[in-house]
């Protein structure tokens, strides 16, 4: 059964990104532990804070298709896109992030704070196989917030494409 599907509780205007997170969790019989933190500068400081290895931090990345439809990448901390990868994963020839603004509009997160869970749109998700069988943390809708869930839990919730996706992180020039 695909659960990939736009959630049944509605978004209240009022929801916060934490409420909508946890809203969805639920309905997805997923189990989250949302933890507060201060906010970080970089998913380095982040991992720092919370005492765990950045590749235990998963950033859940939005990607835009040709055709202006979106997907999920759930991509390691310590890891990057491999775009020839997912590309051929996803069956087409062209992807791309979009700007920051709309992953905000599509989603109804900012940038540091997105994950699948409680998006205002349910995209696809395709999950970086490294993931697989760790207890993993990603954004939890909300600056300063991280929730921490099983990655195959997480993976049976969405019914995610499970594939090699990434490579190792490149230095930024």
């Amino acid at each position: 059964m695909l659960r990939n599907v736009p959630p049944s509780y509605t978004v209240a205007p009022n929801m916060t990104g934490r409420e909508r997170v946890t809203a969805d969790a639920a309905e997805r019989g997923l189990d989250i532990e949302i933890v507060e933190r201060i906010q970080a500068r970089s998913l380095e400081e982040a991992a720092s804070i919370l005492g765990i290895a950045p590749s235990s931090i998963v950033k859940s990345l939005v990607v835009k298709r040709s055709d202006d439809t979106f997907l999920f990448a759930l991509v390691p901390g310590d890891r990057q896109i491999a775009w020839a990868k997912l590309r051929a994963v996803v069956g087409v020839n062209k992807l791309q992030l979009p700007s920051a603004e709309v992953a905000l509009a599509n989603t109804g997160y900012e940038r540091g704070t997105i994950t699948p869970l409680g998006s205002t749109t349910a995209w696809p998700v395709f999950a970086d196989s490294r993931i697989v069988g760790q207890r993993l943390t990603l954004g939890a809708g909300e600056h300063g917030l991280s929730a921490f869930v099983d990655a195959d839990a997480l993976i049976a919730a969405y019914d995610a494409t499970v594939a090699d996706i990434t490579d190792e992180l490149q230095p930024r020039t």
